[in-house]
């Protein structure tokens, strides 16, 4: 069996051959379509929706209401663009209002943006850059920095200059853990997420990463090396509730490995030891929020319960966790 560790250090060339891929028409559209789902948002809805008007490569925002009881809905209603959509949902959940914003979509490019997070300017220009240069993806994506309630920088990843995420076939990788972190740095093809069936609404947490690893099974992505979002960290966040342990988030890790769009492309001899570099990766991720959060006895707990599912992974985590203490 192959190991988390082992996992992580995959090269491209070591993928085994998989089934052909769904069929799907690509080209080189620059029609994107803004999905943002909002529950009780007000604080930020406003400059959510300014940092995605701002960008002119924008063709329409549509805003998925969720049920909220605050001012979101009259902020929304108040803001004067003919790009700007407003669809009322009845507390669904995100990911049925993600599903419900991308059907009424006319884009031919899909953005996931988070009601209290900001884009950067030039965020849709530089992913549409890298998606004319990979004419096969089915998914774009960038990297991020964080920032606190107040909107301040907090992160510190401008620091990690020229590093890369996969680009191509990513499936294997992607399967070890979610490097996609965020929707509203992604540009996902349309007509792929509405081939691979959108979010899957049972999943209350790491509904992304189930969906990005269907979208992998059937298409390539790219990787556009360059900070498009300013990622909000309080603990109003869905990930960062200090309620929330891993295990919530495990029932995502057995979808994942129960999906038969995702194993028909994942080797058989590998899947025992993706699944334990998820777990890994999942553990580590809680461990580095809680450290972010200040909370050190949690993210120990975290880092002992890596040392019980893979030694060898254990190192590395630490160093993650560790990093994580200087936003980075």
């Amino acid at each position: 069996m192959i190991t988390a560790e082992e996992v992580l250090e995959l090269p491209a060339a070591s993928r085994a051959a998989v089934p052909a891929r769904l069929p799907l028409q690509v080209g080189s559209s620059t029609s994107v379509s803004v999905v943002i789902p909002a529950k009780n948002v007000a604080a930020y809805v406003g400059e959510t929706l300014a940092s995605a008007l701002a960008q002119r490569e924008v063709t329409e925002v549509i805003v998925v209401d969720d049920g909220s009881t605050d001012q979101t809905v009259a902020i929304v209603r108040g803001v004067r663009d003919p790009r700007l959509r407003l669809i009322r949902n009845d507390s669904a959940g995100v990911s049925a209002a993600r599903n419900l914003g991308a059907r009424q979509a006319t884009g031919e490019w899909l953005l996931f943006l988070d009601a209290d997070d900001r884009l950067r300017p030039g965020a849709v220009a530089a992913l549409l850059a890298a998606a004319r240069g990979a004419p096969r993806a089915v998914l774009v994506y960038g990297d991020y920095n964080t920032i606190d309630s107040e909107g301040r920088r907090i992160g510190r990843r401008d620091l990690l200059k020229g590093r890369r995420k996969p680009s191509g076939d990513v499936l294997t990788r992607l399967a070890a853990g979610n490097f996609i972190v965020n929707g509203g740095i992604a540009l996902a093809r349309a007509e792929a997420f509405r081939a691979i069936g959108g979010f899957d609404t049972s999943l209350k947490y790491c509904e992304d990463w189930h969906c990005w690893c269907r979208l992998a099974a059937i298409g390539e992505f790219e990787f556009a090396p360059e900070l498009l979002l300013d990622y909000r960290l309080h603990t109003a966040n869905t990930m960062n509730a200090a309620v929330r342990t891993p295990k919530d988030f495990f029932p995502a890790i057995a979808r994942v490995f129960d999906d038969g769009l995702i194993l028909a492309r994942l080797p058989e001899r590998m899947t025992a030891g993706l699944r334990l570099a998820a777990e890994v990766h999942l553990v580590t991720y809680s461990a580095m929020q809680a450290v972010r959060f200040g909370r050190y006895r949690q993210a120990f707990a975290y880092l002992a319960m890596i040392g019980r599912r893979s030694l060898k992974s254990l190192p590395r985590s630490a160093i993650r966790v560790a990093l994580a203490r200087f936003g980075i």
